[in-house]
């Protein structure tokens, strides 16, 4: 039987774009080295620039949905858990990596938080995209012993 593979979890008080994000690039760059999750302390759905910014990459998040904290209470221990928001990093239920899990804190700002036009938006997006696609990237060298 093979090693089970460790769960991650990226976190936002959402889950409407930033741990979304977060959560499509590491299963596309890291491939089956990990069972990928994502969940917000205040699930609100997934933001429609979310699902743009994705596609534009080629990667299909329209059948991601949000998720709380509280479907994985209990249920899942999380090896990894990354953090992308200020908020979510000081209301972590500690159960979800008590206990062996590593915490990690990657604050990005909220692209949703962004007014103005349509490509105001979209370039907010665009650009909490390539930020958190880059730490991912950083992050999967790190744990094979690169330099970031």
């Amino acid at each position: 039987m093979p090693p089970l593979k460790p769960n991650v979890l990226v976190l936002c008080t959402g889950n409407s774009a930033r741990s979304q994000i977060g959560e499509a690039l590491l299963r596309h760059h890291a491939g089956d080295r990990f069972e990928v999750f994502s969940a917000g302390i205040e699930p609100k759905g997934i933001n429609p620039y979310t699902i743009r910014v994705m596609q534009e990459r080629g990667i299909d998040i329209s059948q991601q949905w949000s998720k709380s904290t509280k479907e994985y209470m209990g249920k899942k221990f999380f090896r990894y858990l990354i953090t992308v928001c200020g908020h979510a990093d000081q209301n972590c239920p500690a159960a979800l990596w008590a206990n062996g899990g590593q915490r990690m804190h990657w604050p990005f700002e909220d692209p949703a938080a962004v007014e103005g036009s349509d490509e105001d938006k979209l370039a907010a997006f665009r650009t909490a995209r390539d930020q958190i696609e880059a730490r991912v990237l950083a992050w999967l060298r790190e744990l094979e012993g690169q330099p970031a």
